[in-house]
């Protein structure tokens, strides 16, 4: 631990390319989140999807802003934690922040929208605001204090909304915190921008590249985990039979194949990629949007077969094939895009996977969660061999990212 120094930039040595005990102790945090998120769709879904669509439409988007405000907090940690030295003191202290915020807003998860609203919000603001205002205190160079100054600001308007959404009704919550992460996400996408300050340059953003991608790459495996987690803990309250077995067992490879497909060369370099380009942060700035997108392709994966496991030949509803299938064919749409950020083209197995995940819908909402699922498990591992074929014989591919 270091106090005497203020925070400085990462130290660009070999050690510092991995992630510290504290960042992996926070992101176990969110393998509890995480569950708690798909326990939430699950009640939705389960509970209400079978009575009719649109309350389980909206419970599903109440519980996807929970899962953005989650992402929020995790890439705001991730990306100081690659730009700034780990082991500060100050540095710590924002980790620690954010590790028992995202706790509480775990907690608070499966009744945001009623009693425990307020402490969701609370938790977040806290952990939003300290982080940057922490930051300005600690930085001594002039330009890493201006951009923390706008961070700041941004994140103080956000949080009037978030803390005003916590003690408004249900409606009025959900309107308030979706312009909250609205205005979250604008200003960290264009730099930050403030009337009478300017906006940051992102692609001046000093970064360590390498860092950041394995940081990416963890929080892809909690998600991975987390659905190893939920299909374990559905299958073992209700072990009986052979559909539940089968539906377990294609939640499993599901699982593997969603690994394997992301690792296929493209996740495996990621540092390399990032580090090579010609503006680092650039690269990953588009890769934080991609793994958002794999991550709730992911999450929403866990919650189909979860569903499929729980009623494995029951009557199938349009909103559990939306998880069982959207998921996957979410998760695709992001690897299609990360595939274009390390190497500067997208696979044709990619898209064509996209479309038989989607074209079956209208016949497989009428037989029962367990086809739904089988055949999401038919298109991951089809695209599994297309990536094997294509790479088999051939020297490894090099990172040519377009940025």
């Amino acid at each position: 631990m270091r106090i005497a120094e203020p925070a400085a930039l990462r130290p660009d040595d070999g050690d510092s390319e991995r992630a510290t005990f504290l960042e992996l102790f926070f992101d176990l945090v969110y393998v509890f989140a995480l569950t708690r998120i798909s326990a939430r769709a699950f009640e939705d879904l389960a509970l209400e999807g079978g009575q009719s669509t649109w309350p389980a439409v909206t419970g599903a988007g109440k519980t996807l802003l929970l899962l953005l405000a989650l992402w929020m907090l995790w890439q705001g940690t991730a990306w100081t934690t690659s730009r700034y030295d780990p082991y500060h003191l100050w540095l710590q202290v924002i980790v620690i922040t954010a590790l028992v915020s995202a706790m509480v807003m775990g907690v608070a998860i499966p009744r945001a929208f009623s009693g425990a609203g307020l402490a969701f919000a609370v938790a977040y603001v806290v952990a939003q605001v300290g982080r940057s205002a922490i930051l300005l205190l600690v930085l001594r160079r002039l330009q890493y204090r201006r951009l923390k100054l706008r961070m700041l600001i941004t994140y103080c308007a956000a949080g009037v909304l978030w803390l005003v959404g916590g003690v408004l009704p249900t409606d009025a919550r959900v309107v308030l915190w979706s312009t909250a992460l609205l205005v979250e996400y604008v200003g960290n996408r264009f730099g930050w921008p403030v009337p009478g300050l300017g906006r940051s340059t992102i692609s001046r953003w000093d970064i360590h590249g390498k860092h950041l991608a394995e940081r990416y790459q963890q929080i892809y495996l909690v998600a991975i985990g987390e659905t190893i987690l939920v299909a374990g803990l559905t299958f073992t309250r209700s072990p009986g039979g052979w559909p539940r077995v089968l539906a377990f067992a294609a939640a499993l490879a599901t699982s593997v194949l969603l690994w394997r497909i992301y690792v296929q060369r493209a996740g495996q370099i990621l540092g390399e990629a990032v580090t090579g380009a010609e503006h680092p942060a650039t690269i990953g700035r588009s890769a934080a949007d991609t793994h958002m997108v794999m991550v709730i392709g992911v999450v929403a994966t866990a919650i189909g077969y979860e569903l499929a496991i729980e009623h494995p030949t029951g009557h199938n509803e349009l909103p559990w094939l939306a998880m069982a299938l959207g998921g996957p064919a979410l998760f695709l749409a992001g690897r299609a895009r990360f595939e274009y950020e390390v190497f500067g083209r997208v696979s044709p197995s990619r898209l064509v996977a996209i479309a038989a995940l989607a074209l079956p819908v209208p016949l497989l909402v009428h037989v029962a969660p367990l086809l739904g699922a089988a055949w999401a498990v038919v298109v991951l591992t089809a695209v599994a061999v297309a990536d094997v074929r294509r790479a088999w014989g051939r020297p490894l591919e090099d990172p040519a990212p377009p940025f």
